[in-house]
């Protein structure tokens, strides 16, 4: 039986199917259309993963998507009544496409089906799951565990906010539900925008700028904005937000409160702006640590799985775990809306036609390799088509070039197996670099990606070494859990160094691989397993054997911007626009200085203007 699982029409928009409750593709849209957070229907990742799945739309028993549109229509009528008549504006924007297309989502989701399919309306069996109980499936029925606590908390869904549920084998039910407008996604997305970045996509920025800040303001956040309880539960007082019935996220209130106008986007950071940061992050770790000590107390569980939006948030993941308030974690890699499309899939196999879940320890998501690959030929023949120039090695030669690639410090685009399904790149869709070296983390932020020179980088390592150069010694194959470098691998600091704040902090090194160390020590871990990414094992292996140090910088194959790359001519884009020093798809080799003078100016040009 195979059941396609479908997230679309807010952000992240997704496509997955399962295939008698094995998880056979996954892939978010973006990737295809090169749109960032592509929320249109993700018609070219419901045909790959129809592909992968070797079947047509008339093969699929069910397609699910994964939220109730009525209940989202629901909640906005009765938000715009209780503010009005503040919120007309905002009503005047929103209902014209709610009345035209978002009321009717059914009827939409047949006909874009049917166009797959063939026909004018899909006929098929189309259910809908709510949307904070796909994302509790996710995480609950593809983690290793035969029961689990499960927590899910993001921005809002249909009403839900932030949920507890309890998962055991087949069955999963929702206990305890926060709602709308209480929420702790739209509390840090507030001050995502008030620290002046993009809501729904920068919050890994302000969580990326907290380490440079104190948190000089959190006493403030708890006394205005955030009534906490000790079981993590909260409500937010609204005269402080203006996300119900205005265009903002935050009101008047909440600059007064802070005594400043938001922050204009891409104007300097200042040291205010780092103490915001790191206060949000300190009061987000407190209501997750909170909610986690209440679940283990509700439920009795020994694990806990994780889904949702906020928990991507992996500074608080790493805060978890070393609390130990329960034996094992186990996180969605795709926590965010993209997951939704596993997660509803998930939940009509086990929850609507009652099919049995066995567990044996293992991880379902595979390493979330679940999107598509290319075999050699099709590589060889796409590059070719680009007029890449390149050299075909031996398995053996293309991780000893890479190799020494690495080891000369160059930055190193590297296409390998299946893409990533989620917004990290584990090794399949990486850039990769030496963290040896001091200049790594500016070089790639500056050259290569095009960003803000404050953001840190992630450290790959085997899983076997990860407790010989950091403080974490569990699975964490989806770069969701930070730790900090060992003590011994740390650089003494001079008594000048240690008394810096803010940005000045960044250009010191602190430990023997400063591209991965951020100011305070952390990084953000992934470790490397060889049943699931053999290929990038074996380099992490040879790397070790030449240098002995079993770590390397991976960031996603990107530029700030644009989606991960999914295919070997997004591979090559990528390479010629920026200052890639070599490309490693597949076995296909190539170095910059080899290609043709007039295409590397050519690409570089295109590249710009875009």
């Amino acid at each position: 039986m195979r059941i396609l699982g479908i997230s679309a029409f807010y952000h992240d928009s997704a496509a997955a199917i399962i295939e008698d409750g094995r998880i056979v593709a996954a892939a978010q849209e973006e990737r295809f259309t090169r749109k960032k957070h592509d929320a249109d229907f993700p018609t070219n990742a419901v045909a790959y993963c129809l592909s992968a799945a070797e079947c047509e739309m008339a093969e699929v028993d069910h397609v699910v998507f994964y939220d109730k549109p009525i209940l989202k229509f629901e909640r906005l009528l009765e938000t715009y009544l209780a503010t009005s008549p503040r919120g007309f504006r905002s009503f005047k924007m929103a209902m014209p496409l709610w009345i035209k297309e978002k009321l009717f989502q059914k009827k939409l989701l047949r006909r874009y089906l049917g166009k797959l399919a063939g026909v004018k309306q899909w006929p098929g069996s189309l259910l809908f799951t709510e949307h904070h109980l796909a994302h509790a499936a996710s995480a609950f029925f593809p983690s290793p565990f035969a029961s689990a606590a499960v927590l899910t908390m993001d921005g809002v869904g249909e009403w839900c906010t932030t949920s507890l549920g309890h998962g055991r084998g087949k069955d999963l039910h929702i206990l305890k539900e926060i709602r709308f407008p209480h929420s702790l996604g739209l509390l840090y997305s507030a001050f995502t925008y008030y620290t002046g970045f993009k809501v729904n996509s920068g919050e890994y920025k302000v969580m990326g700028l907290a380490p440079y800040g104190r948190p000089l303001f959190v006493q403030k956040i708890l006394d205005h904005l955030i009534d906490l309880k000790e079981d993590g539960s909260f409500r937010l007082d609204q005269r402080y937000f203006d996300y119900c019935a205005g265009l903002t996220m935050t009101s008047p209130a909440f600059h007064e409160l802070f005594g400043a106008a938001p922050r204009r986007p891409e104007s300097p950071l200042t040291q205010r702006e780092m103490d915001l940061a790191a206060s949000v992050q300190a009061v987000t770790e407190e209501v997750v640590l909170k909610l986690a000590r209440f679940a283990r107390q509700e439920t009795g569980e020994r694990h806990l799985c994780l889904a949702g939006g906020v928990a991507l948030n992996c500074v608080a993941n790493g805060k978890l775990l070393k609390e130990r308030i329960f034996d094992d974690i186990w996180i969605q890699p795709a926590a965010g809306d993209a997951g939704g499309a596993v997660g509803s899939a998930l939940a009509a196999w086990h929850g609507y036609l009652g099919n049995r879940r066995s567990p044996d320890g293992r991880d379902r998501m595979a390493g979330a390799y679940l999107g598509p690959a290319f075999d050699q030929r099709e590589i060889e023949k796409r590059l070719t088509a680009s007029g890449a120039v390149y050299t075909v090695l031996s398995d053996e030669d293309v991780i000893a070039r890479t190799v020494d690639a690495i080891v000369d410090e160059k930055a190193v685009g590297w296409m390998q197996g299946r893409m990533e399904f989620g917004p990290r790149a584990l090794g399949g869709r990486s850039i990769l670099g030496d963290p040896r070296s001091p200049t790594m983390q500016k070089t790639l932020n500056l050259k290569v990606k095009y960003r803000e020179s404050f953001r840190p980088f992630a450290p790959s390592v085997r899983r076997e070494d990860v407790a010989e150069w950091f403080d974490v010694d569990v699975d964490s194959p989806y770069m969701l859990l930070v730790g900090d470098v060992l003590d011994r691998h740390r650089l003494p600091l001079g008594a000048g160094e240690a008394a810096l704040f803010g940005i000045a902090r960044l250009n010191v090194p602190r430990s023997g691989i400063p591209a991965v160390t951020h100011v305070d020590y952390s990084a953000r871990v992934q470790t490397v397993h060889r049943d699931t990414n053999p290929r990038y094992w074996e380099l992490l292996s040879a790397f070790k054997q030449r240098t002995g140090c079993p770590v390397l910088v991976n960031t996603s194959f990107n530029v700030r911007g644009e989606p991960i790359v999914c295919t070997p001519e997004d591979a090559f884009r990528c390479f010629m626009g920026t200052e890639i020093e070599c490309l490693v798809v597949g076995n296909c080799f190539l170095r910059k200085e080899d290609q043709p003078s007039n295409l590397r100016q050519d690409y570089k040009d295109r590249f710009e203007l875009d």
